[in-house]
């Protein structure tokens, strides 16, 4: 009999995150490695797991992640959304307390272009009188 799998994309800044849920005892696997391998800082570990731990499913379900772009805290921070946006697709009475939680949102904030004449974003050229 195959196995019940909840699928849940997550985005911050340029990081995707495509999160598969799938009845298990809690193992969180990121990009084929064990999160205490994948991410380095506890901070992370903890950010990854807020969903699970808000809505009292940890230890239910194995998470498995593919997750690539941006750093370490942009990939965190998409793998958070994506694991929220999975456990709708499990029960719909969570959205409450993960919309509270602000784990449903897209954090939209992401680096600003270059513009023409200019150094960076907004960094112009140094200013000489002469």
């Amino acid at each position: 009999m195959a196995q019940v799998q909840y699928w849940g994309t997550g985005r911050r800044k340029s990081s995707t995150a495509r999160v598969r849920l799938v009845q298990g005892s809690g193992n969180v696997t990121i990009n084929g490695k064990s999160m205490q391998e994948y991410l380095p800082l506890e901070t992370l570990r903890v950010i990854v797991k807020l969903p699970l731990v808000v809505t009292e499913t940890e230890g239910k379900f194995d998470v498995i992640v593919n997750v690539n772009g941006g750093g370490y805290t942009g990939q965190a921070g998409a793998i958070r959304h994506g694991i929220a946006r999975a456990l709708l697709e499990v029960n719909a009475d969570l959205r409450p307390a993960l919309k509270s939680a602000g784990f449903l949102t897209r954090d939209a904030r992401m680096k600003e272009r270059k513009k023409p004449g200019l150094k960076g974003a907004r960094r112009a050229p140094q200013f000489s009188k002469r």
